[in-house]
């Protein structure tokens, strides 16, 4: 039988077990020990699970408390100057709360500590804490999680393979903090930490080890590229008998094939299912003994896999080099897909029909299992019946009556220019729009969302339980809009928003109401931290039967002068934040998509609503990672923005959204989407990102966001008032805004209104100056 390998495993829990004890830990319910004694039991059960369906390499060191990244920060002792004093104190628990620091900040008794920057993990929503680089970085072995975790699995029976960010990808991933070096520099300051995990971990018995390099499937600099081999020579070198994994996933080797095949490791991990073109040439160039780990199963996506296509792959693999040098795997890291389908038994929301085409986490290792016993050396009857109902399932998806819609694809096919450019140019609608908005210089607005509290989350879950009516459920809705209104008044912000109390999601709530989705019940899946979401799965063509938003928009605006936006989900975003069908090319989903919003936009302004804002937070994050495929993607991203936006009135202000992502490489497309104002997040970069807008000359409008709102931490007005004078440095005042980086959902009504009366009254000072100059 083919050998089984696991690259990792959520480490959530199937409950949001993870989730429930951090926050339980940050708000001081619950101890630091029994922090740690959830992460052992999910770990634990994990390690069962995986053990039971008979996988044979499960990886350790997986699981994370906050990021995977970070880990490796702590572990190599990368921690940033600010840091340093709670950094002091090297025992356990002290290693725990600054662990939390670097990734929340810090603000207690005198202390007051700024979080790492976040971005997206390549072109996926997970969030990963960037490490901060310095000319004379020095490491070292800082935390010892990877070894611990090891002998903890050790322990409990499973002899695992630990996982590591791969020594080049880990700097890739940093940022150089200061002029004057390249962080690729300090590869030799780094190796010694890795050479003592590795030797560390050889005294345990370690047979194999995961170093993630995926950046081995990425364009690569030539310094990056000619340094795969000198370090890898030396790790494999610590590594004595214990063998070396590398993992490539998210996209294909293609021209760095030479490069990963000429290193001194045991085996290499392909990504097969965003890359099966790969796999071709990779046979034809192989060395000898070199094992190939096949990413067959989709770690991205819930949809069931498909046995044949995989066997196909399988097959040629095995012709070309024969069984004992062929593993299966999933394509990736099984962190960006949910726990277990068995939790799902909701058919209202999930007919049995959708059910039927999905595998989450544990049901695809078990796919990677059957799909290594279908080519073991004797027949296994119950196998070969799973592998007819997998045929006869693939079959009936193709064919469902429910995934297909001829008036969908007739609108989208009628698509023209005009429906995707606004009458007017920016200057020209600039103007009329002063005049019908009458704004002050820096403007104070919010990103859309306020506290998600513990008893709106209970009036929504009483609602869905049957437990009240929905007259019930929406005269408390109005009143928390109304009270959120009023205090926005109070306060003095001069655009409103209606808060989004009715909402769960800022992509599920728009599902919700569009066919062409299904809705899991514990589908959920980590965004950062303890930041879990819950995607929709867009199954079938996608179209909007009634208005989505309209009524508590224009519930707001009815009582309140001031401007209140309409808050929507662009397109783009609502198909990065699906489990998009894999059954069409994306952008016909996305003009899909694109289509419905379109029709919500102008139903707000038909309503009176005279800012409407169209979310694109994930428009990098689906950015292709190799730049061949990028401009095809950039232009019908960009086509599904304006489309949803072009059809209203020049004096109509629409505003977009975008976060935790680099800008510099893609800042003239998003000019092109051409929206009024653009908001972004600024604040954990120091303004770093504003520079994009600035170097290009970015001729709408932007807020550069001025508080974080991923860090429980308070700005003050005068950190506000700093980083505003930053952005006025580079960008005209006439052109900023005043806003936050993100929606304040996850945050507490007392921190969100201490942050954002200071950024009023920081926006009045800075109002003030600009009067007096």
């Amino acid at each position: 039988m083919l050998f089984t390998n696991n690259l990792g495993y959520p480490r959530i829990g199937a409950q949001r077990e993870l989730k429930k004890a951090s926050e339980a830990f940050w708000s001081g319910k619950i101890t630091r020990k029994e922090l740690l004694d959830a992460g052992l039991k999910i770990r634990a059960t994990n390690w069962k699970i995986q053990k039971e369906i008979g996988i044979d390499l499960i990886p350790s060191n997986d699981f994370s408390f906050y990021d995977q990244v970070l880990d490796t920060t702590l572990m190599v002792g990368a921690i940033p100057a600010r840091y340093h004093g709670l950094a002091a104190n090297k025992s356990s628990e002290h290693e725990l709360d600054l662990y939390f620091a670097m990734a929340r900040g810090f603000q207690h008794e005198g202390i007051d500590v700024t979080a790492m920057e976040m971005t997206k993990w390549f072109d996926t929503n997970y969030h990963y804490l960037v490490p901060e680089f310095t000319k004379n970085q020095q490491f070292s072995l800082f935390s010892e999680k990877i070894i611990n975790e090891y002998y903890e699995a050790k322990q409990l029976g499973v002899d695992t393979k630990p996982v590591l960010i791969g020594p080049i990808t880990y700097l890739l991933l940093g940022k150089e903090k200061e002029a004057g070096f390249d962080r690729l520099d300090l590869i030799e300051a780094l190796l010694p930490v890795y050479e003592e995990v590795i030797g560390r971990l050889r005294k345990y018995g370690v047979k194999w080890i995961q170093f993630d390099e995926p950046f081995l499937a990425l364009d690569l600099p030539d310094k990056a590229r000619k340094l795969y081999q000198q370090v890898y020579k030396r790790l494999a070198k610590s590594a004595g008998d214990t063998k070396l994994l590398i993992a490539t996933y998210f996209e294909g080797v293609n021209d760095n094939l030479e490069v990963a095949l000429s290193l001194p490791i045991n085996a290499l991990h392909l990504d097969l299912v965003r890359a099966a073109n790969q796999l071709e040439a990779v046979l034809d160039n192989i060395p000898n003994e070199l094992i190939l780990s096949l990413g067959v199963v989709d770690g991205r996506n819930i949809w069931k896999n498909d046995y044949e296509r995989s066997l196909t792959l399988i097959d040629k693999a095995i012709r070309k080099i024969g069984k004992e040098r062929i593993w299966i795997a999933p394509s990736c890291s099984l962190l960006h897909v949910p726990c277990d389908l068995a939790y799902e038994d909701n058919e209202e929301t999930l007919p049995l029909e959708v059910k039927d085409w999905l595998a989450f986490a544990k049901q695809k290792l078990e796919e990677v299992k059957d799909l290594a016993l279908l080519r073991s050396e004797y027949e296994d009857t119950a196998v070969l019946q799973r592998f007819k109902d997998n045929k006869v399932s693939q079959n009936r998806r193709k064919t469902s009556a429910l995934i297909h819609h001829q008036e969908v694809k007739d609108r989208v096919n009628a698509i023209s220019d005009k429906d995707t450019n606004r009458r007017s140019v920016f200057a020209e609608r600039k103007a009329k729009q002063l005049e019908t908005l009458n704004l002050p210089l820096y403007p104070t607005t919010t990103i859309g969302s306020f506290p998600q509290t513990k008893e709106v989350r209970g009036w929504r879950a009483k609602f869905k339980k049957g437990e009240i009516t929905i007259d019930e459920y929406e005269n408390l809705i109005r009143a928390e809009t109304k009270e959120a209104i009023a205090w926005q008044e109070q306060v003095g912000l001069d655009v409103l928003v209606h808060g989004e109390f009715e909402r769960n999601d800022m992509v599920e709530y728009f599902g919700e109401q569009l066919q062409g989705y299904a809705f899991t019940k514990n589908g959920w899946v980590q965004s950062y931290g303890s930041r879990c979401v819950k995607p929709p799965v867009l199954f079938g063509d996608v179209s909007r039967p009634k208005d989505m938003t309209v009524y508590w928009t224009s519930y707001a605006q009815s009582i309140t002068r001031l401007p209140v936006k309409g808050m929507l989900t662009g397109p783009v975003t609502i198909l990065q934040w699906s489990f998009v069908r894999d059954d069409q090319p994306r952008w016909q989903t996305a003009f899909q998509i694109a289509l419905a919003i379109r029709d919500e936009v102008l139903a707000l302004e038909h309503a009176g609503i005279k800012i409407i804002q169209i979310d694109e937070p994930a428009i990098r994050e689906g950015l292709p990672l190799r730049q061949k495929d990028q401009r095809d993607y950039l232009n019908w991203a960009v086509k599904a923005f304006r489309l949803t936006a072009a059809g209203v009135e020049d004096d109509t202000q629409i505003h977009t959204h975008m976060c935790y992502s680099e800008f510099n490489d893609i800042i003239s497309d998003i000019a092109a989407m051409d929206a009024d104002v653009i908001t972004i997040e600024t604040s954990r970069s120091q303004m770093e990102l504003l520079d994009a807008f600035a170097n290009f000359n970015y001729p709408n409008d932007i807020g550069p966001g001025v508080y974080d709102i991923h860090s429980p931490r308070i700005p003050s007005k005068e950190e506000m008032i700093s980083l505003m004078d930053k952005a006025s440095a580079v960008i005209n005042p006439k052109q900023l805004w005043v806003n936050p980086d993100c929606g304040l959902k996850t945050r507490a009504w007392p921190e969100t209104k201490a942050a954002l009366e200071a950024m009023v009254d920081a926006a009045k000072t800075l109002r003030g100056v600009i009067e007096v100059v």
